[in-house]
């Protein structure tokens, strides 16, 4: 029995309640970031604020978590953990050192790196159209970092491209490590939160970030500061919470052309407030940059739709066993980390 299609409203709904959500994120992420030194501490409030909105959540019975915390569990996702805490910890160093408006353009390379990592890792050969696509978001990211007529941090675009990478392998991990937690993102979101806060506040205190984190908290001159830390932690924390439910009901009500456009809508808006809200300069090589990623990934998305469609002949069984392993090569939308891996886990189910 087929299930009737959403609404157009719904669907309206949807793809308005996501961008929201998901522009609220890096805003308020770049807020706090221009103001303190702790990126890692941040991001551990972040975290352990949806951790208690989960507990919340649970008490009140909305949701029912596992408390399932056996070695073997945790072995089991530890490497979709570890790189969850890389993804979201470059995340926010990448928008600690460049501008709002040039965080799309420092982690453009998400699709191409997704693109080779399906490649070596599980042997999914993209076709020449794909490659092309990969091309042109590549072609984009190269305007961006090098005929941009302002100065941008090495340091930026160094952890811009690290995040693409880690996230383009974390997305590899995610369907296995579902697979531990019967396939429920919910789950999945439930332990990346908890077990990375863990993680994320030991390299905090690893890093140095000790003593800045301490006197934030108790120096009377940083008073404001603390405000503006305490504000920003509780909306991000809030919704990186609601992300998962937005993500989700991005993916499942709306198309995957659709959930593309919206994310690259949301992208352009991103760069918008950048100049409104931080005084970021949009220079013409910066606007071509994002114009070409924002195709690229657009046309990327298509030719995979198309290619759905009209599979090769003999390769219906090919993706049918894939899927049955869990190694599955899916297009992963080349939308910002700030909501962390609840994002990824949606768009491999």
């Amino acid at each position: 029995m087929s299930t009737p299609a959403p609404s157009r409203l719904a669907v309206i709904g949807t793809v308005c309640f996501y961008m929201v959500a998901a522009l609220s994120m890096v805003i308020a992420n770049k807020w706090v970031l221009n103001a303190t030194d702790v990126p890692l501490f941040f991001l551990f409030a972040q975290l352990i604020i949806a951790v208690l909105l989960f507990l919340v959540c649970h008490a009140v019975r909305l949701l029912t978590l596992p408390f399932d915390f056996s070695l073997e569990l945790m072995k089991g996702l530890a490497p979709m953990i570890i790189l969850n805490v890389l993804s979201l910890s470059f995340s926010n160093f990448t928008l600690k050192y460049v501008d709002a408006s040039f965080y799309q353009i420092a982690r453009g390379l998400v699709l191409p790196f997704t693109v080779l990592t399906s490649f070596v890792f599980l042997s999914a050969r993209p076709s020449v159209l794909v490659l092309l696509a990969c091309s042109i978001v590549t072609f984009g990211f190269l305007i961006g970092v090098f005929l941009d007529g302002v100065h941008v941090s090495a340091m930026g675009i160094f952890f811009g491209v690290a995040s693409s990478a880690i996230t383009a392998v974390h997305a590899v991990v995610i369907k296995k490590a579902m697979k531990l937690l019967d396939n429920s993102a919910l789950k999945v979101g439930w332990y990346n939160n908890l077990l990375s806060s863990l993680i994320v506040l030991a390299l905090s205190v690893a890093v140095g970030e000790g003593p800045k984190t301490l006197q934030l908290l108790t120096s009377p001159s940083e008073t404001g500061i603390l405000a503006t830390f305490t504000y920003g932690s509780i909306v991000t924390g809030v919704v990186g919470f609601l992300m998962s439910i937005a993500s989700m009901l991005s993916i499942k009500v709306t198309s995957p052309i659709t959930h593309m456009v919206s994310s690259a809508v949301r992208g352009v808006a991103a760069s918008v407030l950048g100049v409104w809200i931080f005084h970021d300069i949009i220079t013409s090589g910066r606007a071509a940059s994002i114009i070409v990623i924002l195709g690229g990934s657009i046309y990327f998305t298509w030719v995979k739709h198309v290619e759905s469609l009209n599979p090769p002949a003999g390769t219906t069984e090919k993706r049918r066993d894939e899927d049955e392993k869990g190694v599955g090569y899916k297009p992963v939308a080349t939308e910002d980390l700030e909501s962390g891996p609840s994002e990824q886990d949606q768009e491999k189910q």
